[in-house]
């Protein structure tokens, strides 16, 4: 996809942005000054509670009229105002780029995710993830676009390679996205476990194509393996589509299933509607985002 593509894309997201929001007002943060309470003693305007006072305590917060009352020092303590952490995680395996429509609305969800995080004020840190690769990408290649190069460059995997995100160093408490089309065998229990980790907050993005989730195949085909670019030549009966259909089926189940055990938004994401419809059947309907009132 040439750089015009993907610029356009990205506009379309970030006016996607000015319309919905990420669901990061519904928790309590801790970290750096910013516009979001926080759960830690801080010096915003919010009153929380008292302590003793120690020494090296800043004595512009000591309760002078307790001090006049009782005659012992004591500080008043402030709900600290922050900034809210999110950390994005996009899965580039190959089965997300392999056709036109789908890459095109992986990148709308990424750029979308980039935007909505810059546009509440979040801290955000970006990861690439490629089977049990990774790779962090700063800001600035994201709006220049020069990250792309760098998950061309990240190394091949095997076919259905799952996406290995226990390695990356998610922060404590953390908003976590993940873009994925979740293509890929295995349990769900690492991902979910990775996104909860440490009193992470986990959501996925799962983008999908009509011809993945309900394939019309009848007679022969061509099919190509992804991640290894094989080709096979396959005669499909109806037999042999009723248990890929069914196996799709369980898949997602078992992702959707395990997804509320650990308290994770899974919303799936149709390549093929606009960016904003799209978003407003399991996005909004799952919580993954939310209208901007």
């Amino acid at each position: 996809m040439d750089a015009k593509a993907v610029a356009g894309i990205a506009s379309r997201a970030q006016a996607a942005a000015d319309i919905y929001r990420l669901p990061l007002q519904h928790r309590v943060w801790r970290g750096q000054v910013g516009d979001m309470q926080g759960s830690g003693a801080g010096s915003s305007l919010d009153f929380q509670d008292h302590r003793s006072y120690l020494p090296g305590d800043d004595p512009r917060h000591i309760n002078w009229q307790a001090y006049a009352r009782t005659g012992n020092y004591s500080m008043k303590l402030y709900r600290e105002e922050v900034r809210p952490m999110v950390d994005l995680v996009l899965d580039v395996s190959d089965s997300m780029d392999f056709d036109e429509a789908k890459r095109a609305r992986v990148l709308e969800l990424f750029y979308l995710s980039v935007h909505a995080a810059i546009k509440s004020g979040a801290t955000l840190h970006t990861y690439l993830v490629k089977g049990s690769s990774h790779l962090r990408v700063q800001e600035d290649a994201i709006h220049h676009h020069a990250w792309l190069t760098e998950a061309a460059n990240l190394p091949a995997t095997g076919p259905a390679a799952p996406a290995d995100l226990r390695a990356l160093p998610f922060r404590a408490q953390s908003m976590r996205l993940f873009v994925s089309d979740l293509l890929f065998s295995g349990s769900p229990d690492p991902v979910l476990g990775a996104l909860t980790r440490g009193r992470g907050r986990g959501i996925i993005l799962c983008p999908f194509l009509q011809s993945e989730a309900a394939p019309e195949w009848d007679g022969n085909y061509e099919f190509v393996e992804a991640e290894a670019g094989t080709r096979h030549h396959h005669r499909v009966e109806r037999s042999i589509l009723k248990r890929y259909l069914e196996a799709y089926r369980r898949h997602f189940e078992l992702w959707k299933t395990l997804g509320r055990k650990y308290d994770v938004i899974l919303a799936r994401i149709p390549s093929a509607p606009p960016l904003q419809k799209a978003l407003q059947l399991e996005a909004l309907s799952m919580g993954a985002l939310e209208v901007w009132t």
